[in-house]
């Protein structure tokens, strides 16, 4: 039968106009996946298939007259990367009779998007094996008619996820609404989109949904490092997302990525789908849902797929705008506020505390010496100086805003707090900045009770301040600049 079946099936596959192949598809006594398998090509395919795989591999064993030999009969991953979702469509068409049409991303691997066409074959065959047929076209540029080509409630999701960003909305809050309607759509228990800064080596929960509120996806990632997302980037980078639906995809992703698959199971994850956000050839992103409904995969991962272009622009355009404010905003050497920053919060603060007075305190610090390190070490010595200033102020007036206002000058301003509680705070810097041959701050401060003028406060405190300086000069009269 074997024989007669691979005749049949070889004079099939060559009356295909497309790269076309029989493919073979075990079924292991579980119910799920075993070997998939070339079974019978036709020349198109082969022509196809020696361009995009022999060639590169170097196979020197092999020409292409009997490249047939490497094909047929062959597991499909000998060539290729074993790749969960393509055995999950091919095990529907042969052995759930399902029709399979795909447009797939696959640049990565071949530098193509993929349209994909896959039937079931109905002929004997044994219990264990059942068959296929799988076509597909290359196209170098992604064609947006094949791929905006999905059924009428999927285009009905996306657009109105769609609208949902481009609404009056705040950015957070309108993807909490679409990360709220995913959950929805793929009946999972969860879903989330994060963002990712590989530079910084950090990432962040953007926006979360958990069904009936049964925990907290931030709690949980809270206590994932981001060496474990960053291990995402390899398991995605010949692949347009991830997809697991059942315990054989968990026990592969988990030889790739064990650390990650065990804070899957350690969530009760059984299913689970991971699609990037690639902004010019860099990832920014990721959308995580777990446990979704696996009978709609194929129907999720047209959805997600597309819905995942227009959730990268949001995402790319926020990051963006993030930085920036960063950077209008921070001093880079030190990592606190700048005197951009200071001059338009106290302007602001200066309102607020007129209209509604409460108490306030405000210190000037300024480093003592720096030019004598400078002169001594050099600029690079300087800027040490000031890191280190920065990290001390930071490390004792944390939740205080802190900024570098000038050179060697820097500014907190603390609202709400009692004097003695500051006076602490003071002390305790000048505990951790006491060398005079390196670290060492001239202080001012001044609390307010009452009467809620900042300006005037931030006056008094800079008086104060040299005054502390004249002394330090004073007592070290070789660092006087």
């Amino acid at each position: 039968m074997s024989n007669n079946l691979y005749e049949t099936l070889k004079s099939a596959v060559n009356l295909s106009p497309l790269p076309c192949t029989i493919l073979s598809v075990e079924k292991k006594p579980d119910g799920s996946c075993g070997d998939i398998r070339f079974y019978a090509i036709n020349d198109i395919f082969k022509k196809s298939y020696w361009a995009l795989n022999a060639e590169t591999e170097g196979r020197q064993e092999y020409t292409y007259e009997n490249f047939n030999e490497a094909i047929e009969g062959q597991l499909y991953s000998t060539h290729i990367p074993k790749e969960p979702k393509f055995e999950a469509i091919c095990f529907q068409a042969a052995w759930e009779g399902k029709h399979i049409h795909t447009y797939v991303d696959t640049t990565k691997m071949y530098g193509y998007w993929t349209e994909d066409i896959l039937l079931p074959i109905v002929c004997d065959h044994e219990p264990n094996i059942s068959y296929c047929q799988f076509m597909y076209t290359l196209n170098r540029e992604m064609d947006t008619g094949k791929f905006s080509n999905v059924s009428p409630d999927i285009s009905s999701f996306v657009i109105k996820s769609c609208l949902e960003l481009r609404n009056e909305n705040d950015f957070f809050s309108s993807m909490d609404i679409v990360t709220r309607d995913i959950q929805n759509f793929t009946d999972s228990t969860d879903a989330c989109i994060l963002s990712i800064d590989k530079d910084q080596g950090t990432y962040k929960i953007i926006s979360e949904y958990v069904k009936d509120n049964a925990y907290s996806i931030r709690e949980i990632f809270s206590k994932i490092p981001f060496e474990i997302v960053d291990s995402w980037e390899r398991l995605v980078a010949e692949t347009n997302d991830i997809i697991i639906t059942n315990e054989a995809d968990m026990l592969y992703y988990e030889k790739l990525a064990p650390a990650w698959v065990k804070t899957v199971r350690d969530a009760n994850g059984k299913s689970l789908c991971l699609s990037p956000f690639i902004h010019h050839g860099i990832i920014i992103g990721y959308l995580y849902i777990s446990n979704f409904d696996v009978t709609q995969v194929n129907r999720f991962k047209e959805t997600i797929e597309l819905l995942s272009f227009f959730l990268t622009a949001e995402v790319a355009n926020h990051t963006f705008m993030e930085k920036l404010e960063f950077l209008s905003n921070v001093d880079m050497l030190t990592g606190v506020f700048n005197r951009n920053c200071m001059n338009v919060n106290v302007d602001e603060l200066s309102l607020k505390l007129k209209l509604e007075p409460k108490p306030f305190s405000v210190a000037f610090f300024d480093l003592n010496g720096l030019k004598t390190i400078n002169d001594k070490g050099g600029h690079n010595s300087g800027d040490d100086l000031l890191k280190d200033a920065a990290n001390v102020l930071k490390e004792v007036f944390e939740g205080d805003k802190i900024y570098r206002a000038g050179g060697d000058e820097f500014v907190v301003i603390s609202v709400d707090t009692t004097e003695d509680d500051f006076l602490e705070k003071l002390a305790l810097v000048r505990k951790k900045a006491c060398d005079p041959d390196w670290l060492n701050f001239a202080i001012g401060h001044y609390f307010d009770d009452r009467k809620g003028d900042l300006r005037l406060a931030m006056r008094y405190a800079d008086e104060n301040m040299y005054e502390d300086k004249n002394a330090f000069y004073e007592a070290h009269p070789d660092k006087r600049r």
